[in-house]
């Protein structure tokens, strides 16, 4: 890990964590191979979980989806450790997933447990957790009906927020962030199936280069998006172009995006670099906790440190 990926992960550890927040890092560590910080963080997200299994909650109580963010590396904590603790924890959350979390008559998980509601968000917390557990049909049951909820056909981005029981948007606005969790939540599904859904990993790739050719004509001249992807007036960002990085690079390494992606990746991700100040922060991401202003958060962290590692296994790759 380089210094500046070093400084970066010292702030993430530094920063006060919600439960997706948690689950975040844990993934970036994860990715990273330190499994011993993945193990510690999952030990801590276990104790913190509610008496209906909900993991790393802290703070916010209605978050339905956001708590499985925890899910693919505590899973590997589990496997590591053979911890009695973290299996229980592990157990608890897919329960909570699979049986006890209020979800539409489809079996969509809501993003809250106030109301019928689904976020681009829940994209990412939760269909990775239940393919990496093995359940694969109700990972794509999640995973799709986010999709055809929040996709936009008309412009090729995700719209933010859904209320299922009205059958309206609650915020229709391309929000980067919420698309980068979508991306980001492609990525890791089509690498979590196994053989056996080829064809449902072919699809989720063609949504993701889908997405990914719709957004990037939105790319400010310096490697940024503005918060909400295609209003100018809203603030430059810094967290979907690591997010988008991220993706790029990841799937450059598995090869199923051409090869002429790769300076994309790499002016996406020297915009990023650009906004790590003195201490490590990455400053102007979509910012913590109201996330309506630019600032710095976990979230900007730990993706920082997940798109500098598909960066430099991506490097390795073409080292061989």
């Amino acid at each position: 890990m380089k210094a500046e990926a070093e400084k970066a992960l010292r702030c993430l550890l530094a920063m006060q964590r919600h439960s997706w927040e948690q689950g975040l890092a844990m993934q970036a560590l994860y990715e990273w191979g330190k499994m011993e910080q993945v193990v510690c963080l999952a030990y801590e997200a276990v104790y913190r979980r509610t008496e209906d299994g909900r993991a790393a909650s802290i703070g916010v109580f209605d978050a339905v989806t956001d708590p499985c963010a925890v899910g693919e590396a505590l899973l590997a904590a589990c496997e590591m450790t053979k911890d009695e603790i973290l299996k229980e924890g592990r157990d608890a959350l897919l329960e909570w997933a699979l049986n006890k979390a209020p979800r539409s008559e489809q079996g969509v998980l809501y993003h809250l447990n106030t109301g019928c509601q689904f976020w681009v968000d829940s994209m990412y917390m939760l269909p990775p957790f239940l393919a990496a557990a093995g359940y694969y049909e109700e990972a794509l049951t999640n995973f799709y009906g986010y999709y055809e909820a929040l996709y936009d056909r008309k412009c090729g981005l995700m719209s933010h927020m859904w209320d299922d029981e009205k059958g309206e948007y609650i915020r229709k606005a391309h929000w980067g962030t919420g698309n980068g969790w979508a991306l980001s939540a492609m990525v890791r599904m089509q690498g979590l199936l196994p053989e056996s859904y080829a064809e449902d990993r072919k699809k989720i790739r063609r949504m993701a280069c889908g997405l990914l050719e719709s957004a990037v004509k939105y790319m400010r001249d310096d490697g940024l998006f503005h918060d909400v992807i295609d209003e100018r007036e809203t603030f430059a960002e810094t967290n979907f172009s690591q997010m988008m990085s991220y993706s790029i690079y990841r799937g450059l390494t598995e090869g199923w995006l051409d090869r002429g992606w790769e300076a994309k990746a790499a002016f996406l991700r020297k915009a990023a670099n650009r906004k790590m100040n003195a201490y490590g922060f990455i400053c102007d991401v979509c910012g913590a906790p109201t996330f309506d202003k630019p600032g710095i958060s976990p979230e900007g962290q730990a993706f920082y440190l997940l798109m500098e590692h598909a960066a430099a296994k991506y490097a390795e790759g073409k080292e061989r």
